[in-house]
């Protein structure tokens, strides 16, 4: 795999607004040769063979290794693999979609970009979903606030029952890591989707997430008790019989829960299927610490720039 570009520049690299935007990607041959100096700045590399060398174009846009001569295409091997949806279409998708504070639903997607199936919109953003999340992304640092929450879903494939409007709403526990910066304000965040509070489940959430010696400022529940044996230095808050509640104590963590809730509940209705939660997280990981960024033309290039290096993944392996 390539290395990302750390320093893109304005109105050379990506656009800086929707004029330039118009100016650089108004047709497919445009967009398609963008994206092959995104995926291959220093030149064409084999998938097959990993060599770069000499190569040709057929006329389908197809390049032609000169050693190996397997064939390969821009869009193959990454999320964009055996689309049929033009690639105007899926930057307008991901130029909105970063110019967006809030996110955007399918339906909102399907209606600005007059895409004619919700089901293909829908499986657009699931695939963008899934690049928006490196996985060698650079550790949590410094004062770091973690504790679980819990967050309603409602499944509206299922049928409300004689019970009331709330039986085919789930609860799923989630934990969640937020940095600390003084004297005031957060950094990053990191959530996951757990099956229990314990030990089992937390320690290594914090393991994989924030850096080792950092201070982890948690609640008392013993299932954190291990973090100083494994190399943090653990802040507990006993919260229960304290005169301090624990929105004020735990100020982040609460604050980033809520904002979570809500941003399920208002782009989304609260819809989410549970088995899908963990790409939600990841869009909402994204943006919340892009939250600050001024350029939401870098935003668009960091997107698609990890588009290019994320696996494939298919409708039916969406929905499973």
């Amino acid at each position: 795999m390539l290395p990302l570009k750390t320093k893109p520049i304005p109105s050379i690299d990506y656009p800086t607004n929707w004029s330039q935007y118009l100016d650089w990607f108004h047709s497919e041959e445009l967009c398609r040769n963008y994206l092959e100096n995104l995926r291959w700045p220093t030149g064409f590399i084999c998938p097959k063979c990993q060599q770069s060398d000499t190569t040709m174009k057929s006329s389908r846009a197809r390049f032609i290794c000169s050693f190996c001569k397997y064939q390969a295409t821009v869009t193959a091997g990454t999320i964009f693999n055996k689309t049929r949806t033009e690639l105007r279409v899926w930057f307008a998708a991901i130029w909105y979609i970063t110019n967006q504070k809030h996110g955007v639903s399918a339906l909102g997607l399907q209606r600005v970009l007059g895409i004619n199936s919700y089901e293909t919109a829908w499986t657009m953003l699931h695939r963008l979903r899934r690049a928006m999340v490196l996985a060698d992304r650079s550790l949590l640092s410094g004062l770091v606030e973690v504790d679980e929450t819990c967050l309603a879903l409602t499944d509206r494939l299922q049928p409300i029952s004689p019970k009331g409007r709330k039986s085919n709403t789930s609860k799923i526990l989630v934990v969640i890591a937020v940095e600390v910066h003084s004297p005031k304000g957060f950094g990053r965040v990191r959530i996951r989707r757990i099956d229990k509070g314990d030990s089992e489940h937390l320690i290594p959430f914090v393991q994989d997430n924030v850096q080792p010696k950092s201070i982890v400022h948690t609640d008392g529940s013993p299932a954190y008790n291990k973090l100083e044996s494994v190399g943090f230095k653990h802040k507990a808050t006993v919260h229960l019989g304290s005169d301090i509640p624990a929105h004020k104590s735990m100020p982040a963590i609460h604050r980033v829960a809520s904002l979570l809730q809500r941003w399920l509940l208002g782009t989304h209705h609260g819809s989410v299927q549970p088995h899908q939660l963990d790409y939600y997280l990841d869009e909402y990981v994204f943006r919340f610490n892009r939250r600050s960024s001024k350029s939401r033309g870098l935003l668009f290039y960091r997107l698609l720039q990890q588009s290019v290096v994320t696996e494939p993944v298919t409708y039916n392996d969406i929905i499973r």
